[in-house]
């Protein structure tokens, strides 16, 4: 199993923004283990931080033809070539400070990023990466362009260009995304633009620090006052592009891309269809790192090594009682500080019945992987049957979370469920779940 990677030694380099032609520093330190890629902006008061998430993606129609994050007032432009050198070097953990509001563009690919990150040294973590599977297939498309996430159990990346251009006719290009990979045949490529976009990109007030260094303007006879690093260069930058955009979920992806005419709002758009998928099977779903032994008590810090379920959506403080594939009690210790209270209702708590109903399905999930031919499996909730709630459950209660399996099958598998506070039922329910392949 792959480390999580920071960096070793704080670096850093400068530059001018490629659209906003700004004069702008990064420096790069190194950040713990599931910090994620957070940028700083210390030209602002109190130096706020973006942390590269979906959640902070501006729309195109804000930030054209780049991807950029944005928060409240904060905003951090053109951080696609960045996102794709951390994407190549496998990169998970890293601090960014910045003094403006643009990626400098440098010479307009990963290279110069790729170079300074290897000159600080990759620094292997003590915690293994997390990579998210596609678990069925994503489809996009926009206009002209259309992008396909199917499962695989590697990163491959499949796109065609195809432009109405004589040098961006249809071509194609197939890659195992991996470290060497990025660096051989990525890293160096350029961005482009057509010499027929240039004056409708400066009257949007873009690409005023771009140059013939480090933009590849062409024109009807060839590449304008440079020469191409590839043959196909241009196709290889916009798999670039596809990586950095992709990397901003925050994780490594295990699946097949398979693009068309993609660019940035193309990109992003698969990269919240893929975000809504992993939150679905997250909320639903139950991971298979951990098996716990027959009859073993659990504790929370066991149990999360099993369900991929963080605060505030786990509901299991200790498993006190496992027989594979049989049955399983469970602990939840309900108190005034859990979240839904500030609004279940103020003044007069009460825990709703749905999360009762979940606390079961957490606990059925881990009885449901403990056989050994359920192992590498993911238990997904998939429906509530003759569910009935007796009587209220409010702080201070421990819940006594009970199931009991009923029909399994190879895929499916029925249980069920009984909630009790003090040796009295509270709630009780039938649950079916979906096993399907990790």
């Amino acid at each position: 199993m792959d480390k999580q990677r920071t960096i070793e030694r704080v670096v850093g380099l400068e530059g001018i923004g490629l659209h906003t032609a700004n004069k702008v520093t990064l420096t790069f330190k190194p950040a713990d283990i599931d910090t994620g890629i957070n940028f700083i902006r210390t030209d602002l008061p109190n130096k706020p931080v973006i942390k590269a998430s979906i959640d902070y993606v501006l729309s195109q129609l804000r930030s054209p033809r780049r991807t950029s994050l944005g928060h409240d007032s904060v905003e951090i432009h053109s951080i696609e070539h960045l996102m794709a050198a951390l994407a190549g070097l496998g990169i998970d953990n890293l601090y960014i400070e910045i003094d403006n509001d643009e990626v400098p563009g440098l010479d307009g690919s990963s290279l110069n990023f790729l170079e300074i990150l290897n000159k600080a040294g990759i620094k292997e973590q003590e915690k293994d990466r997390r990579y998210y599977l596609v678990k069925e297939p994503i489809f996009v498309e926009e206009e002209a362009g259309a992008i396909v996430a199917v499962p695989a159990q590697e990163f491959k990346i499949s796109y065609t260009l195809n432009y109405n251009h004589p040098l961006l006719k249809t071509q194609f290009l197939e890659l195992d995304i991996n470290d060497d990979a990025f660096k051989n045949e990525l890293a160096s490529s350029r961005t482009f633009c057509l010499e027929s976009e240039v004056t409708e990109l400066q009257q949007l007030g873009l690409g005023r620090g771009a140059n013939y260094d480090n933009t590849l303007v062409v024109g009807e006879d060839g590449v304008i006052k440079n020469k191409l690093r590839y043959p196909d260069e241009f196709i290889r930058h916009k798999i670039l592009d596809l990586l950095g955009d992709l990397y901003i979920l925050g994780m490594p992806l295990r699946s097949h891309i398979i693009a068309l005419r993609s660019g940035h709002s193309l990109n992003l758009k698969l990269a919240r269809k893929i975000h809504q998928q992993r939150e679905r099977y997250s909320l639903g779903g139950v991971g298979v790192d951990y098996r716990p032994r027959e009859g073993g008590e659990l504790d929370r810090e066991t149990i999360m090594k099993i369900l991929p379920h963080r605060d505030p959506f786990l509901f299991v403080d200790k498993i006190i009682s496992l027989e594979k594939g049989k049955q399983a009690t469970g602990i939840k210790n309900v108190n005034i500080n859990d979240y839904f209270f500030k609004g279940h209702f103020p003044g007069r708590p009460v825990m709703p019945g749905v999360l009762i109903i979940e606390s079961m399905a957490q606990v059925g999930g881990v009885m449901m992987l403990s056989p050994e031919e359920n192992r590498g499996k993911i238990a997904y909730f998939m429906s509530i049957d003759n569910a009935k709630f007796r009587k209220p459950v409010v702080p201070g209660d421990r819940l006594i979370l009970e199931v009991q399996a009923g029909k399994i099958k190879s895929r499916t598998g029925l249980v069920h469920g009984r909630a009790l506070v003090d040796g009295k039922i509270v709630a009780e329910a039938d649950l079916m779940f979906i096993l399907v392949e990790g």
